[in-house]
């Protein structure tokens, strides 16, 4: 588990940075104003962004491995909550098996746009989200470094 994101730490600017680039080479779009330096862009994703940023690693049971501030307030946990948390815990029983296709198609093809579905708080609340992206990281290596998802639509139950 790593430490809450502050300039102590830099905001987690490498792995924002993994997720920046990630996303531009699928995607062909910017998650985040590219003109920012790299510490200014790890801090303003955390701290200011109006949608939510989640990533998990890329383990046979994914756990969280960042959550900005908009997230983190979704799901109601603190940061040592979210980053111990396996992300298949962010769905009800009954849609982790959508939740898991899902990512098994993000995986194959690189990234999906325009996915929506039900999600839950650490609380219980239930929530839809809507047109989120998810999209495949790898590291500075091209290395497989997990998975991420992005969304700024959603709505309380």
């Amino acid at each position: 588990m790593t430490a809450t994101p502050s300039s102590a730490n830099q905001f987690h600017t490498n792995h924002i940075q993994n997720l920046v680039r990630s996303f531009k080479e699928l995607t062909g779009r910017d998650l985040i104003d590219p003109s920012l330096s790299p510490e200014e862009a790890a801090r303003w994703l955390f701290e200011e962004a109006p949608f939510m940023v989640a990533s998990h690693d890329g383990g046979g049971d994914p756990v969280l491995t960042y959550g900005n501030r908009t997230a983190l307030e979704l799901f109601e946990m603190t940061w040592d909550e979210f980053t111990s948390t396996p992300s298949r815990f962010t769905a009800e029983p009954p849609n982790r098996d959508e939740r898991a296709e899902l990512l098994r198609q993000v995986t194959e093809n690189g990234f999906i746009d325009n996915y929506s579905g039900i999600r839950i708080s650490k609380t219980g609340r239930r929530f839809r989200i809507q047109r989120a992206t998810v999209w495949n990281v790898t590291d500075t290596n091209g290395n497989p470094a997990g998975q991420a998802a992005t969304f700024s639509n959603w709505e309380w139950l």
